[in-house]
């Protein structure tokens, strides 16, 4: 039986990813030989297992999908209310439009139309394609996580630590990869420190969901005291498009020449061959192939049984965090490491697959959850995949000030 029932092998990439986390923490609590399947899979489905005072939040918008085009079918995805204003905006929808009007609008337009005017508006739509072997071979050929040196700093001859303590991470990203990321490295003792911008607010419960141990502030990074933070910090975790990273003079090459002994990881949906690209877990997934593959009947799209991607980037990135700051500490290497959505998706098409899933493995989630008290919430949430480690509680989000 499967954790998370999938043609594809999303219980194999789900136990790699955790395990390489249990290998490069260097934390003496962390106990690998005790990985647990069910545990992992309740991790990589955090989202249903969360309640907020006894009720699940509604994670999705009505206008975030698979939709029939005139001549396929488009995927959209619309969390976020700027989105889903672009998204109307380009269908010429009215602002108040739910699902059926935009049904309507997509089923009249062929999918090039509706990906290029849904786009050009600044909304996220992507054509729900067939695999694509010759591209995901091509990926594989590069590392699933990149590791490059970009530089030398003196050893620092301090008494060992374990795990990540006494690391100082700043976190810009958002929604699962990165903050699953950030998430794991606070959990190993890094003191991380989330950075928003003004005016584009976090769904409440997404920042529960992944936000244990980490503080959370409201603060443009283009501001001095951003500044002020980043000289002090030992990582910046990047999980915005490159292009809006370089506009903001986060580029890796900026980044390195101004803070040459800061370890930079970044995150995106695309890669860096796709600096423009907007992108989520469930838009790589359509778009790779990986929908048409999980249909589950041959003709509509589906979806993994889980945000895999997303997860398994956040996971493996960890990772290579931790091997990152490992080579700081001990040689001095300053290194730069990134992978994307996309990379992921090339992996797991390239692992072996099933013709059919097998069925679901009992799952019973009260063994795999925790209880805090968050501000005047109570909440639950998953409890870490990471055997011989727990999780603090998470905090509300934006509301701790800018400082280490």
């Amino acid at each position: 039986m499967q954790a998370l029932p999938s043609r594809l092998a999303v219980d194999a990439l789900a136990r790699a990813s955790v395990l390489a986390v249990c290998a490069a923490a260097r934390h003496p609590s962390v106990d690998a030989a005790h990985l647990d399947l069910h545990r992992i899979a309740a991790a990589y489905r955090s989202d249903r297992q969360l309640t907020i005072d006894g009720r699940s939040p509604d994670v999705w918008s009505p206008l975030s999908g698979f939709w029939r085009s005139s001549d396929g079918w488009v995927r959209t995805h619309a969390n976020y209310p700027h989105h889903a204003r672009a998204l109307r905006r380009a269908l010429h929808l009215s602002d108040d439009a739910e699902a059926d009007a935009l049904a309507s609008a997509l089923s009249e337009r062929s999918t090039v139309d509706a990906v290029t005017r849904v786009t050009e508006a600044g909304g996220l739509a992507v054509p729900v394609l067939e695999e694509d072997p010759a591209a995901d071979l091509a990926l594989r050929e590069h590392p699933l996580v990149v590791s490059e040196p970009t530089g030398q700093a003196a050893v620092r001859r301090l008494a060992p630590e374990p795990g990540l303590a006494g690391v100082r991470v700043l976190d810009l990203t958002r929604v699962i990869a990165g903050p699953v990321c950030t998430r794991t490295l606070a959990l190993l003792g890094a003191d991380v420190l989330r950075v928003d911008p003004p005016g584009i607010p976090e769904p409440g419960w997404q920042h529960l969901d992944t936000g244990h141990a980490k503080r959370s502030t409201i603060l443009h990074a283009a501001s001095a005291r951003f500044e002020e933070l980043l000289s002090a910090a030992d990582v910046i975790v990047l999980g915005y498009r490159p292009s809006a990273l370089d506009r903001l003079g986060l580029s890796r090459a900026a980044l390195a020449e101004r803070h040459p002994d800061l370890i930079v990881a970044q995150l995106s949906a695309w890669g860096l061959d796709h600096p423009e690209r907007r992108g989520f877990d469930s838009l790589v997934q359509a778009e790779s192939g990986i929908a048409l593959i999980e249909s589950p009947d041959g003709e509509r799209p589906g979806a993994l049984p889980a945000q895999a991607l997303d997860h398994s980037a956040g996971y493996l990135l960890a990772a290579a965090i931790c091997d990152a700051f490992h080579d700081r500490r001990t040689t001095g290497v300053i290194r730069t490491v990134r992978t994307s959505l996309r990379r992921v998706a090339a992996e797991l098409l390239g692992m072996p697959r099933t013709a059919d899933p097998e069925p679901a493995a009992p799952l019973d989630p009260t063994a795999h959850t925790q209880r805090f008290r968050v501000g005047a919430q109570n909440v639950v949430t998953v409890r870490s995949a990471i055997p011989g480690l727990e999780f603090d509680a998470p905090r509300q989000w934006g509301r701790d000030p800018a400082t280490w």
